[in-house]
């Protein structure tokens, strides 16, 4: 058994988190030629085939609840946008606006330049297709300790099929083929800690290519599917399998003290956070009887947007020292206050 390098792991990450994306873009893109909104689009003498209208878009994703508001939609095509996925039609612009502009995916044009990680993406999906509509699939959720995993197969099962369904000409080619799609972080051990190899260890595809997704989600920091450093007073609970790397819950993993925060030379740095809240709420959960912390986020939520992350400890809230506050009273000091808060934090130094 190898062990898998941290850089490869978060290299990893990063693949799969540009999967994603491109993944929830291309259910958008469906999504908007049957709603008639890709359509061919003329200007003066020119023709435009298979673009779209950015504001018209903007106000279908208001419509249809995609994006809370205005600011949302438009980071998540900008999202979309910076992810190669999207285009303006003659290249004109360089961000996504919301106004009478013309963009289009690339799927559409046909400009899309294929990556190695694109190709592999391709045929990951592919081979995931055709094993989940199997009568007796080898995916499957299993247990492994005390956990149950989803999605998952043994090295050598795996192996076994891509010979028989003629994916690969041997094993050796198999495992091989295996390899990369670990590096690409479209499978992986079950732990995240192994690389690929040919035994009776337990492997699993990292995405659900199936799953309908929410258009928020690919405005979640990849930053918090990292593992956490070993001084870190904190560990990260995935909120479920079929989500995104991106979906966790922090949990205390040792009591954190008013005095270790605070001492000279802490591992933590204070960042002033303007929260501006909107319809939802502020964004945001916060957990602990003094010092407290972020729990959890909304993706594109109020609170995410202002640069909160989950982690970091609640020092103030309009200028109101929290340091000692438990959680309750930090909900009254926000939800009480003005529809902007000045909140201060402490983030630690991973």
């Amino acid at each position: 058994m190898e062990f898998i390098s941290s850089n490869v792991q978060k290299q990893a990450e990063i693949f799969q988190r540009q999967t994603e994306i491109r993944l929830a873009g291309e259910q958008l893109r469906l999504r908007l030629h049957n709603a008639k909104l890709i359509k061919d689009r003329g200007v003066q003498r020119f023709t435009y085939p298979s673009s779209f209208v950015a504001k018209e878009v903007v106000d279908w994703l208001l419509a249809r609840k995609e994006a809370p508001h205005s600011e949302i939609a438009v980071s998540i095509m900008q999202k979309l946008f910076e992810s190669d996925v999207i285009h303006h039609v003659c290249d004109a612009h360089a961000t996504f606006k919301e106004d009478k502009l013309f963009y289009r995916f690339r799927n559409d044009d046909g400009t899309s330049i294929p990556t190695n990680q694109m190709r592999m993406a391709v045929r990951c999906q592919r081979i995931y297709e055709k094993m989940i509509n199997e009568d007796n699939s080898i995916i499957k959720v299993r247990t492994e300790g005390s956990r149950q995993y989803r999605r998952t197969f043994f090295g050598s099962e795996i192996l076994d099929w891509l010979v028989k369904h003629g994916e690969v000409h041997s094993r050796a080619d198999g495992e091989k083929l295996c390899k990369t799609l670990v590096d690409y972080g479209l499978i992986r051990h079950v732990t995240g800690r192994y690389k690929f190899c040919d035994s009776n260890m337990l492997f699993q595809f990292t995405i659900n290519f199936r799953r309908k997704r929410k258009l928020t989600e690919i405005l979640g920091d990849p930053a918090e599917a990292r593992q956490d450093s070993p001084d870190s007073p904190f560990s990260l609970e995935k909120l479920s399998d079929e989500l995104p790397q991106s979906s966790f819950v922090c949990v205390l993993k040792k009591p954190v003290t008013l005095e270790e925060l605070l001492a000279p030379g802490a591992p933590y740095f204070m960042k002033k956070l303007t929260v501006v809240g909107d319809d939802l709420g502020w964004g945001f959960v916060v957990r602990g009887n003094g010092p407290c912390h972020v729990q959890a986020l909304d993706p594109g939520g109020p609170a995410q947007r202002a640069g909160m992350k989950i982690r970091h400890f609640i020092k103030s809230v309009n200028g109101c020292d929290c340091l000692k506050f438990p959680y309750q009273k930090i909900n009254q000091l926000v939800g009480y206050g003005p529809k902007h808060a000045i909140i201060e934090v402490l983030e630690h130094i991973d």
